[in-house]
């Protein structure tokens, strides 16, 4: 029986990984983390995570949120 996770994508995304959905710096993940207004994370143990879901969640309300022209 074929692994059903095989080819999908990873659910939790390390900051690095989570920078390049987002195409933006690791640097900005970072002070969006400070502010709190980025995308959902949590620690676990020292890595800071993402998971995939919250990440499209946080890129659909800032494309809702934008004047469209």
């Amino acid at each position: 029986m074929p692994d059903p996770t095989a080819d999908h994508e990873p659910e939790l995304l390390t900051i690095t990984e989570a920078a390049d959905v987002l195409r933006a710096p690791v640097a900005t993940l970072r002070y969006w983390r400070h502010l709190g207004t980025g995308p959902n994370s949590f620690r676990l143990g020292r890595r800071v995570l993402y998971r995939r879901a919250d990440l499209r969640t946080w890129i659909d309300a800032q494309a809702d949120q934008s004047p469209h022209r």
